[in-house]
């Protein structure tokens, strides 16, 4: 074994022992953010939970970063290689952390505390940011418009999920918001009168119906009514419906949504009614960009913990958005998924939710937190590594 080597692997034996020190504090911040769940840019108490942590590990904290409330960022380490850290600690309405975002935190967090405490002494840099609003806030973006993401060698995170996989197969995504606006009347003494707008929003979703038969496998368009009027004796002046659209890439996206756009207008024409067209104030997620470098130094430093992330297959796919796919393409980036509950128990479910407070997502958390630190490693102490890194986020 080199010096370089023996370095490397005494490094990461001391990392895991700091982070099994600390098993007890990241348990218990992964419980207490889980119960209680806090929607995209409302996430104060898992924001002062996080941030009061750092502080007390003596790491200093920007609260409230980037114009965001919610968002903070700590640094530790003065030279070389810059990794960041991420977390996420938003939830789902309804049905809570069903995405396991505290599983993102706590792990996020005993990786970024395990490596600053050896930062000074490895000669290695780590930027650990707490990023808000994942789900449908887009914080990441409007984070890296801030430059949090700037000057960093890599960016890495882990994300729960019902299979373990190198990577998640992402799509880019927009969202789309028709608000019809048609002219109100009573529906039985004068319905001639009326232009009704939930008839516009409704041949909308009916015309996005069919043309989900003609778009790629490898795209999807899905929708909600927001609102469909208020009683039925009135005819509705108004309708709005809300749209995610996923495409593979941007140039795929923008064309994809250009034609559900013709299909909600279409809707409006039909019953005589207009319509405006604005994003949710959610800006655009792009895919993921993978780094096979990272990737492979993750997957080496995963099997040190007992876990082996599969290269995802059609069949093994864990497919959604996600604002770290914008981060992939600043930095070079991995966002790997560990699996926290069996696989037909697939995340974004109540059932789901329950495994990510439960030993298995205790276990993601401590194995999570051990992957990201090992990693960092990997790219503090062997310049190949860092230029393999470099290499793979130029050419892929």
């Amino acid at each position: 074994m080199s010096q370089a080597a023996a370095t490397i692997e005494d490094a990461k034996v001391e990392i895991f022992k700091v982070i099994d020190a600390k098993a007890s504090t990241l348990l218990d911040i992964s419980h207490n953010i889980w119960q209680h769940p806090e929607l995209c840019f409302e996430e104060h108490f898992a924001h002062d939970l996080l941030c009061d942590t750092l502080a007390e590990e003596g790491i200093s904290v920007e609260r409230g970063a980037c114009d965001l409330p919610t968002a903070f960022i700590a640094e530790a380490g003065s030279s070389g290689p810059t990794i960041a850290i991420v977390c996420e600690y938003d939830a789902l309405p309804g049905i809570g952390h069903a995405c396991g975002h505290n599983i993102i935190a706590a792990a996020g967090l005993g990786a970024g505390l395990a490596l600053a405490g050896l930062a000074e002494k490895l000669g290695g840099r780590v930027r650990i940011l707490g990023t808000p609003a994942e789900e449908g806030g887009g914080g990441k973006v409007f984070m890296i418009n801030n430059g949090a993401f700037d000057d960093l060698d890599a960016a890495m995170m882990v994300h729960p999920a019902n299979r373990e996989l190198l990577y998640m197969s992402s799509l880019a995504v927009s969202t789309v918001r028709a608000t019809y606006t048609g002219k109100a009347s009573h529906a039985s003494a004068a319905p001639e009168a009326g232009r009704n707008a939930l008839d516009a929003a409704v041949q909308g979703y009916t015309g996005i119906a069919a043309l989900r038969q003609h778009i790629r496998d490898n795209e999807r368009v899905h929708g909600i009514f927001t609102d469909g009027g208020a009683k039925p004796n009135v005819v509705p002046a108004r309708a709005e419906t809300l749209w995610f659209v996923r495409s593979p890439d941007s140039t795929g996206l923008n064309a994809l949504e250009e034609r559900v756009t013709c299909c909600l207008q279409a809707g409006a024409d039909s019953a005589g009614c207009e319509v405006d067209f604005s994003s949710a104030d959610m800006p655009p997620y792009d895919a993921i960009r993978g780094n096979s470098a990272l990737s492979a130094l993750y997957m080496s430093n995963a099997s040190r913990v007992g876990r082996h992330p599969i290269d995802p297959q059609q069949q093994a796919r864990v497919s959604g958005s996600t604002d770290m796919g914008n981060v992939s393409q600043v930095v070079p980036s991995i966002h790997p998924m560990i699996k926290v509950s069996p696989e037909d128990v697939p995340i974004h479910t109540p059932e789901f939710a329950q495994h990510t407070s439960s030993s298995s997502g205790d276990a993601a958390v401590l194995d999570g937190a051990k992957m990201l630190a090992a990693t960092a490693l990997d790219l503090w102490l062997d310049e190949e590594n860092l230029e393999a890194v470099k290499a793979a986020f130029s050419t892929q």
